[in-house]
């Protein structure tokens, strides 16, 4: 059974394309849910254009079925729009 440290884990790991940060430290996953063998995952975008948002929402899924889990779904969201906190401000040099 796929964990939350196991979700973690995978978000730490997985780079935003364009930011070149992995989505856990960017704050783009707002919820995470575990039952049983199926995951629900709600996350943002840092843009509502992102062009490689559907890349990253394929990706995810594969990564986390591969550690077990058997049905993955993933909801984007952009309420609340994503804010990056002053610490990633700082890490992004804006």
């Amino acid at each position: 059974m796929i964990s939350n440290e196991d979700l973690i884990e995978i978000f730490k790991n997985y780079q935003d394309p364009e930011l070149g940060i992995d989505v856990w430290t960017l704050g783009l996953i707002y919820n995470v849910k575990i039952e049983e063998e199926q995951v629900k995952i709600l996350l943002t975008f840092t843009s509502p254009l992102c062009p490689y948002g559907p890349q990253m929402v394929g990706d995810l899924k594969q990564q986390i079925e591969a550690k077990g889990a058997r049905m993955v779904e993933i909801e984007v969201t952009f309420e609340p729009p994503w804010q990056p906190s002053e610490e990633l401000r700082a890490m992004l040099g804006v």
